[in-house]
Order: structure tokens, then C-alpha cells, then sequence
């Protein structure tokens, strides 16, 4: 078949905008089919159905008008009966389609306008469709660009098949870039919005220093070498945590390279950033004193529960392991994860002082004892009158100075405390209204009941209505600084898993779930752990 100039010049035409948006030829040639739809009906009517194909190998347009086959005509533009219908396809059933072929058709000025109106927005949203999909799986990694604009200090990026934005915020301070410069940045996110799809660059996320090394480091390419973590404070300070797989590899010495070459490369892309490169560890206390680099620690004390830690320095060293405006510690706080509370030797010393004091005068208060046999108790490592009550006799009786008898008339005043202060706090209780329901709660004190009536609890389905971060508390990071909001049952002491467990017993009981519910959830969320 001779393919006329006409048809040969749409082909043409379809391949060169594929080609220049970077989009499937046949998507195009779809769009003016859809086009020369639209124009046909504002020709033939509105409630005309018309199609248009195009032969997307010869360019052969067909325009056809579709006529429903129907027992009673409704819509004469739309439907055909039975009977005039079999006239042409003796075939014909209800429900058919009946195609009449319309005659070429000259465009007007409005309707090559709406048709062209209707090409250039199937192109656009093809675009953008090409734009996402291409760029959704490349999140996490490093693009190079080029500065196309600078719109109020944000950064448009031209990618080539992409348009990209750095905002302000995820500037190195003190970067500035002109038209044409070219950038290096890393993906963070893609968003499909109303004006299209949104690629968000940055040169301050922390994973942007980590990929930067795995170019530049071939062990961490190869997966020898391993980043476990990484914070920065851009433009000024950051911290990398490596660990090697192979132990005959130093996993430090190989981030720095001969003579700092690696470790420079990275530093002159980051716009002289100091970077500290510290051997990761198992161990969190050993991890957290190499994070402090290069303060020297002397003691360090965890509190697994809350990812708490105190580390105590000398005090020369002080000033170093807080950094300029407590730098390093934000940082070393943000690589490992846990909060770091830094304390000169002096300052320990003056705090274990006072709470030792604070245990000898609760003791001497509570078990009516003098200053020497308070004094014994907490330099023995008690630190309430419950581990005294119930503590083994032969505990007490094995501290030099005391016997047996000692020992049991100590107990029995500290049990009588503990019951004096029961009773109190049960009076207290009942005035506040929480009725006694709430005990049936398995771990519930009369203490913690006390606390529940001054934060308004009086019932079991009070209390079904708590989250378990009510009750023990939640932390917020934001810019490296942990910020902690605490829980009502805090200054009780109970583990988030206590929480859970209290919370679900009084939903339990309120019948806010089941016995079956509870198991199914549980189940979930085993498989979902396995998983």
C-alpha cells in the first residue's frame, strides 16, 4: 500500500515527539486518535459515539460512527433497532455494535485547537508517567545535573529525562550555584503531585556521605566493608560508623585510603566537611566511647530500657566530648542511637554522694533506724524499702554488725511501712474515686491506682482507652536532639511490654476485643515478625 504524504506526515510527526519527550510512539499516535475523536464530535454531536484508529504502521485513519443495537431506540444518535440493524448485518443481536464509516473530515480553527489541546495533554501526562516510573525505583541513589534555575534559594536540576528540585533546606550552608553548574545529589524521595511528578534531591541526608564512600571505596562496594550508620551536621561535621565482614581488613584504614585519598574525595564533595571515621562495635558501650572520638571516656553506664547512657569523663576531657556547642556529642547521640548524658568525674561523684544520702535518710525515715544502720543498707546496694521487706533474712543477717535478729525486726518495720503506705494510698484512692475494678488489672498497684484518679481514671474502660505510649512515655527526635514527653505510670517504672500487657487485659475486660481477636492479631503479628 502507497502511504499518501498526508498520512506519512503524521507518522513523522508522532515519531518526532516521541523521541523528544521520551515516550512510546504508539501512546502518541493513541492521543490523536483520542484528538480527532473529540474534533468529530463536536461536529456530528456530543452524544454522537464516534471512533477514531489510526494504523499505527501506515498511518490509515478510519473514522466510524458506533450505533448499539437495542429492541427500542432510546437515542437516535446512539442506537439502532433490531430491524433497521439486521438491514445491514442480518447477524445482528441486541447489545451489538453497528459501525457506519464517516467521510474525512476537514478541521475547523476551534477544533484543531481542541484537538490539539487534547495531543499536547496525553503527551504531558505520558511524560510524567515515564518521569515516575523511571525515577520511584532510583530513590537511594547519587544523580548527576545540571542547574537549570535558582528560584528563592531552591535549586532546579536538569537530569536530562527529569526535572529535579534541591530545596534550600537540603543545601550544604553556604553552597551557592549558578546556571549551568553541574551537582551531584542524592534521591530522597518521588512524589506524583497535580503539576506532575516531584523528584526531591538533597546533599545533606546522611546516606548521601554513605553512597559517596561506596563509590569511592571499592571494599564497600563488594560488601566487605559495611556503613552501619552515619550522621552529619552539613557543611561542618560528620560521623561514619564502618565494620569490616573480612577481619584481615581494616575497615577504617580503607575509608581513608593512601596517604587520605578516599576520605578526601568524599570531603571536597561535601565542601570540606570533617569526617570522623569510627570502627563500628557489637558492644554499645565500647561503640559509643570509639562515637565520642577523640574524647577519652572513663566509665560508662547503660540503661537498656530507656537506650540511655551515661559516660563520665575526666574533667579536661569534658569540654571535648561536648564539641563546639555540642557537636560531638549530637552527633555521636544520632550515630548510635541512644541518648549520651556526659558527666565530669567530679559531677559523678557529687550525684552518687547525694543519692546515696537521699537512700540512708529514707532507710533511717521509714525503718526509724539510726544514721550508721541507714548508711549500711544503701553502701549494700538497696534502693527501696521493698527489696528490704522481702529480700532473704539471710541477706540482711550476712552484713557485718547484724544477726539474725537484726535482720527479722528490720524487715518487720520496713513490712509495716509498707502497709502503713498502703493503706494510705488505698484511702487516697477510694477519695479520688477509682473504683476497685481496676486492681482485676494484672500488675496494677495501689500506687499506680492513686495515679490513674489524678489523671482523671476511674474505671476499667478509662483505662481501655489508654496507648501504651500514655502510660510510659515516647520520645521525639528532631535535628539530632532526643526530646523526651513523659508517661502517666512513669515514675513507676514499668517496661513498655508490662504496658502492653496492661492495656490489653483492660480492653479485655471492657470487651473492647476478644479472647479470638487478641489470638488472631497475635498470630498476625508473628507472621508478619517472621516475615
Amino acid at each position: 500500500m502507497v502511504v499518501s504524504a498526508n498520512r506519512l506526515e503524521l507518522l513523522q510527526i508522532a515519531d518526532a515527539v516521541a523521541r523528544e519527550k521520551s515516550i512510546d510512539k504508539s501512546i502518541v499516535i493513541d492521543a490523536m486518535a483520542d484528538a480527532i475523536q473529540k474534533a468529530a464530535r463536536s461536529r456530528y454531536g456530543q452524544e454522537t459515539n464516534i471512533r477514531a484508529d489510526i494504523n499505527h504502521q501506515t498511518g490509515e485513519m478510519k473514522l466510524q460512527r458506533l450505533m448499539e443495537v437495542v429492541d427500542a431506540v432510546e437515542e437516535p444518535a446512539r442506537q439502532i433497532s433490531v430491524k433497521d440493524a439486521r438491514l445491514r448485518n442480518p447477524d445482528a443481536q441486541p447489545g451489538d455494535y453497528i459501525a457506519e464509516q464517516l467521510p474525512p473530515m476537514d478541521f475547523g480553527r476551534i477544533a484543531a485547537q481542541s484537538a490539539k489541546q487534547v495531543i499536547v495533554q496525553k503527551v504531558r501526562e505520558a511524560e510524567r508517567d515515564r518521569q515516575y516510573d523511571e525515577y520511584k525505583d532510583r530513590i537511594g541513589e547519587i544523580v548527576n545535573g545540571t542547574v537549570k534555575r535558582v528560584e528563592y534559594g531552591n535549586v532546579i536540576v536538569d537530569l536530562g529525562r527529569g526535572e529535579a528540585i534541591i530545596r534550600r533546606d537540603e543545601l550544604i550552608p553556604r553552597e551557592n550555584y549558578k546556571y549551568g553548574d553541574r551537582v551531584r545529589a542524592y534521591v530522597y524521595d518521588v512524589r506524583r503531585e497535580q503539576r506532575g511528578p516531584q523528584i526531591f534531591l538533597s546533599r545533606t541526608h546522611p546516606q548521601f556521605m554513605a553512597k559517596l564512600f561506596t563509590m569511592e571505596v571499592p571494599e564497600i562496594y563488594d560488601g566487605i566493608i559495611e556503613i552501619k550508620s552515619v550522621a552529619r551536621d552539613p557543611g561542618s561535621r560528620a560521623k561514619i560508623a564502618v565494620t569490616s565482614r573480612d577481619s584481615s581488613i581494616d575497615p577504617v584504614g580503607a575509608c581513608v585510603g593512601m596517604r587520605g585519598s578516599r576520605v578526601q574525595a568524599v570531603v571536597a564533595e561535601l565542601q570540606g566537611e570533617k569526617i570522623d571515621i569510627i570502627p563500628w562495635s557489637p558492644s554499645v558501650a565500647s561503640f559509643i566511647v570509639n562515637a565520642l572520638q577523640p574524647a577519652e571516656v572513663a566509665k560508662v553506664v547503660l540503661d537498656e530500657e530507656a537506650e540511655r547512657i551515661e559516660v563520665v569523663v575526666a574533667d579536661d576531657q569534658l569540654s571535648l566530648a561536648i564539641g563546639r556547642r555540642g557537636q560531638n556529642v549530637r552527633l555521636a547521640s544520632q550515630l548510635t542511637g541512644w541518648d549520651i548524658d556526659i558527666l565530669t568525674e567530679q559531677e559523678e561523684s557529687e550525684r552518687r554522694q547525694k543519692e546515696f544520702s537521699e537512700r540512708s535518710k529514707l532507710f533511717m525515715d521509714a525503718l526509724n533506724v539510726d544514721e550508721i544502720v541507714g548508711q549500711v543498707l544503701a553502701s549494700e546496694g538497696f534502693s527501696s524499702i521493698e527489696e528490704v521487706a522481702y529480700v532473704d533474712a539471710d541477706e540482711i543477717s550476712s552484713i557485718d554488725g547484724f544477726d539474725e535478729d537484726t535482720a527479722s525486726e528490720i524487715q518487720m518495720r520496713a513490712r509495716e511501712y509498707l502497709e502503713r503506705l498502703e493503706a494510705e494510698q488505698d484511702a487516697k484512692r477510694k477519695k479520688l474515686g477509682v473504683l476497685d475494678e481496676v486492681r482485676e488489672i494484672p500488675g496494677i498497684s495501689t500506687a499506680m491506682m492513686v495515679t490513674l484518679g489524678e489523671d482523671g481514671v476511674k474505671s476499667i474502660e478509662d483505662f481501655a482507652g489508654y496507648a501504651v505510649d500514655d502510660l510510659v512515655g515516647w520520645k521525639e527526635r528532631k535535628d539530632g536532639e532526643t526530646k523526651q514527653f513523659p508517661g502517666v505510670l512513669a515514675p513507676h517504672q514499668i517496661s513498655r511490654a508490662e504496658a502492653e500487657q496492661m492495656v490489653l487485659s483492660a480492653r479485655l475486660k471492657a470487651g473492647w476485643i476478644t479472647e479470638e481477636e487478641l489470638a488472631a492479631e497475635q498470630e498476625a503479628a508473628e507472621e508478619t515478625a517472621d516475615a
